[in-house]
């Protein structure tokens, strides 16, 4: 009984932290005691409605998962672009732009416009997102200056598109034909959210690995911004 009491104060921390489902953090933490199958495919991606917890959804955008498909129902989303269903929930809802994009997509799996990892239309992509402890101009320079960018993420070509201090950056990854979108969530004074999209990906199982890539990377700068006072 100790043992079980113990590992649900695990899933449960580890749910505050990520912001996961029960269910999503417990696989987790179960894999994590398992160790890895060098034989293993790579692990399906998660669905939006268990990479966000109803819970948290419903803390920042006022609604849960059904609540929200259930609007966008009722405005025939389905038979809308992303892009207009993402502005449907700006400008009609007021939801905050990333949020916006996560309950599109959400929705758009829900209803079997796409696949988890999967684009509107057949095209693959890999998101990942932190939270660090840093200003959003931190954030933003650790992206879109060439040496502050290279102690966190070294040996990658990054070719910059836009940049636009201190909300969004993109730029073609490696030389093409891929590209990263990123975009920088002030979480009141001292904290940021920041939300990376890879896009025009070959298939399932490079969305995979990229995901996995980009959450072991914002670790990595979460880890560096947060450590030494370098979050200034």
């Amino acid at each position: 009984m100790t043992n079980q009491r113990s590992f649900k104060t695990r899933v449960r921390a580890r749910m505050a932290k990520t912001g996961e489902s029960y269910t999503t953090a417990r696989r987790h933490l179960i894999n994590r005691a398992a160790g890895p199958d060098p034989e293993a495919p790579p692990a399906p991606a998660a669905a939006q409605t268990e990479r966000i917890a109803d819970d948290l959804l419903r803390d920042r955008t006022g609604r849960g998962w059904a609540q929200w498909f259930a609007v966008l129902d009722a405005a025939s989303a389905a038979e809308r672009t992303h892009t207009e269903i993402a502005r449907h929930l700006v400008a009609e809802h007021e939801v905050p732009g990333w949020w916006a994009q996560s309950i599109t997509v959400g929705y758009e799996q829900a209803r079997g416009l796409r696949s988890p990892g999967q684009r509107r239309g057949g095209g693959f992509e890999a998101s990942a997102s932190r939270t660090v402890a840093a200003p959003a101009a931190r954030l933003f320079e650790a992206f879109a200056d060439e040496t502050a960018r290279a102690r966190w993420l070294p040996d990658v070509e990054v070719r910059v598109r836009t940049a636009t201090a201190p909300r969004s950056f993109r730029a073609d990854w490696a030389g093409g034909p891929t590209r990263i979108v990123v975009g920088f969530d002030a979480v009141g004074e001292s904290k940021t959210r920041v939300n990376v999209l890879h896009e025009k990906l070959t298939g399932a199982e490079q969305a995979t690995q990229l995901k996995a890539y980009w959450r072991e990377r914002l670790t990595a700068l979460k880890v560096l911004l947060e450590s030494n006072g370098d979050n200034r």
